[in-house]
């Protein structure tokens, strides 16, 4: 899906970029409302999310300038940094169909935006079927194939396969791992990761023969490689 983020603060965008395209989004960053409003122009997007405190024109102007030329499904995120009832309000009001409060948590804002996507697009994620090799994952079952033979998953065991597919060659380090697969169970024991870490290793068999390899980054996370075969 192609999103289109309006965000002035560029650790925030890249942050919000990096968890859109671990998802297999495209990630459209403008870094102005009037940016954003000729991107639109040039392109259609599916999703919008929206910094509500941008410098030159509000979220509250972008968001009734896109609801009055843009399709009426199209699913919009806004940003804030207030937990105001106010701020929230005025923006549902203005047309957004859901919100984060900034600081943006990677696991929540996948969450939320996935949420949005299948709620606007359903016949597009009846199935939500998702290949890497032989390997299929179903997001809204949970089910994990691989050459057409199930594997049987636990939920965050699904979760944390996919994360690595999804970043295949990418060290990822164990806070990103964490905030992206326990956001809401940050308190875990640290071996709990290791564990599942081992667990998907097996079940997928991740091994140099088969072409996979999932090691660990000294002192930092893991990576999931693919080895020529």
């Amino acid at each position: 899906m192609k999103i289109a983020l309006l965000g002035d603060d560029r650790s925030q965008t890249d942050l919000i970029c990096q968890v859109l395209t671990a998802a297999g989004h495209l990630c459209h960053p403008c870094m102005s409302g009037k940016e954003m409003l000729n991107q639109l122009r040039r392109e259609l997007c599916d999703m919008l999310i929206i910094d509500w405190q941008v410098p030159d024109l509000s979220g509250a102007e972008v968001l009734r300038c896109a609801r009055d030329n843009l399709p009426s499904n199209l699913p919009v995120l806004f940003m804030t940094g207030s937990s105001g009832v106010e701020d929230i309000v005025a923006g549902l009001d203005a047309g957004a169909n859901d919100y984060m409060i900034k600081p943006i948590r990677r696991g929540e804002l996948a969450a939320r935006v996935q949420a949005l996507l299948r709620r606007a697009y359903p016949n597009q994620h009846a199935m939500e079927e998702i290949r890497f090799g032989n390997y299929v994952f179903e997001s809204r079952s949970g089910r994990l194939t691989m050459a057409g033979t199930h594997i049987q998953v636990t939920q965050k065991e699904f979760e944390l396969a996919l994360l690595f597919f999804r970043n295949l060659g990418r060290p990822l380090s164990r806070a990103y791992i964490l905030e992206a697969v326990w956001a809401s169970e940050v308190e875990i024991p640290s071996r709990t990761m290791d564990t599942h870490v081992s667990r998907v290793r097996s079940k997928l068999q991740l091994r140099p023969e088969n072409g996979f390899r999932l090691a660990p980054v000294y002192s930092y996370g893991y990576r999931l490689e693919q080895i020529p075969v």
